[in-house]
């Protein structure tokens, strides 16, 4: 029986990484609820095939043009339309379908958010970079055009869902996100709190951070995820990302979002009200929960997840974000106070300085100095556009790179 009374027809970008397999794995667990119009990958044109052959999309993109002879050999005899480049798979996010979902890591995965949301389609947003590098880009866009923001990230799916527990569905939350009640009168909220799990040394010795290498940073103690988010997590500028993410998402200045790094991971948000209430969204640590919510929105869906088990947990804890472990965390925070191109310049260098650290070219301390660098020395611009956004962009990576070439010389 199909639950929302049509089948839900999904594009999902980025759909060979992590928030792509869940996604499936959500299609998979509910196969009368939806069906998938399109995917689209960077290059690893092998897992997309077997996406494309298993689910039958009407249009499959890959963005590394040189794979795609073997995308087109993998896929012969088949009815698949093939399109391969950057702008022809950012193309693809903008044809009709109900549900957007935006899971390309990193500011790659911007054109095709504002081609979703320049489209008035629903985002299922999973690309924190977006609103981090263009937010007011993105949610003016999304404005003008009636798209809707539906947050992927847990910590903020976790808010939007306290949010949504008490307004009145289907009015719109906030002036920027047409997702967001309007109902809802900002000035009875006091904050939010997004919680962090710490990462994978949030109990390591600070004397011993020199010698962390890729392959323990990339361990992440309850997560499933990519490579460079598990470094994010690790260093805590992922939180700090999302903090700028929820500015956007919610619409809030950064002193009303709070952090607490809350290891055992059962709540990814809180939402305090000025009456003393505060309403929390517990779950698993599994992405398929926020990603069915954003899915099924404004309902839900019965993928038959594993239950949270508190009488196992036994104790939850929390504490405060601790600037000396994650100084990370602490630029992000001032990224976003300074307002205007800084997160740009910021989520620019992290992407240069990550990747350096994973092909240990530089150290995992160097990844904080080489941000705080670059968002010292490169020129500020105005941010009106999305070529304004790439300028800033590449002029951050280049200060990046250069600051990473200093560090791996010593």
């Amino acid at each position: 029986m199909v639950r929302f009374g049509v089948v839900k027809q999904l594009t999902i970008l980025g759909s060979t990484g992590s928030i792509g397999r869940s996604t499936l794995a959500i299609v998979d667990a509910c196969p009368d609820e939806f069906s998938v119009t399109a995917l689209v990958a960077g290059s690893n044109w092998k897992i997309l095939s077997e996406q494309a052959l298993a689910y039958r999309p009407s249009i499959v993109g890959i963005a590394d043009e040189n794979s795609l002879d073997s995308l087109r050999a993998a896929l012969a005899g088949s009815s698949i339309e093939i399109v391969a480049g950057e702008g022809p798979c950012a193309a693809i996010a903008a044809i009709p379908v109900d549900v957007v979902v935006a899971g390309i890591v990193g500011l790659a995965g911007l054109p095709a958010v504002l081609a979703a949301v320049e489209a008035g389609q629903t985002v299922a947003l999973a690309n924190k970079e977006s609103l981090v590098s263009a937010g007011g880009l993105v949610t003016s866009l999304a404005q003008h055009n009636g798209a809707r923001l539906i947050p992927v990230d847990s910590e903020h799916s976790a808010i939007f869902q306290c949010w949504m527990g008490w307004a009145h569905i289907g009015s719109q939350i906030s002036k920027r996100n047409s997702a967001i009640c309007d109902a809802i009168d900002p000035s009875s909220i006091r904050h939010i709190c997004l919680t962090a799990s710490g990462g994978p040394f949030r109990d390591t010795p600070l004397e011993d951070f020199d010698r962390i290498t890729p392959v323990a940073a990339v361990k992440h103690p309850n997560w499933s995820m990519g490579p460079k988010i598990s470094i994010d997590s690790a260093t805590m500028m992922n939180k700090g990302l999302e903090v700028i993410e929820a500015a956007w998402l919610f619409d809030l200045p950064s002193s009303s979002i709070d952090v607490l790094v809350h290891p055992q991971v059962a709540i990814h948000g809180m939402v305090y009200f000025n009456d003393g209430s505060v309403i929390a969204q517990l779950g698993t640590a599994d992405m398929k929960t926020p990603i069915s919510y954003a899915l099924a929105w404004p309902g839900r869906l019965d993928w038959r997840p594993e239950p949270l088990d508190l009488s196992a947990l036994g104790t939850l804890t929390f504490q405060e974000v601790d600037s000396t472990r994650y100084p990370c965390f602490a630029l992000a925070r001032q990224a976003l106070e300074s307002g205007g191109g800084m997160p740009t310049i910021l989520n620019a260098a992290n992407e240069v300085a990550v990747d350096a650290f994973l092909k240990t070219r530089i150290d995992f301390m160097d990844i904080a100095d080489i941000v705080a660098h670059s968002l010292e020395k490169t020129k500020e611009i105005h941010i009106d556009s999305i070529e304004a956004v790439m300028r800033l962009d590449c002029m951050a990576r280049q200060t990046a790179e250069l600051a990473c070439a200093v560090a791996a010389s010593r």
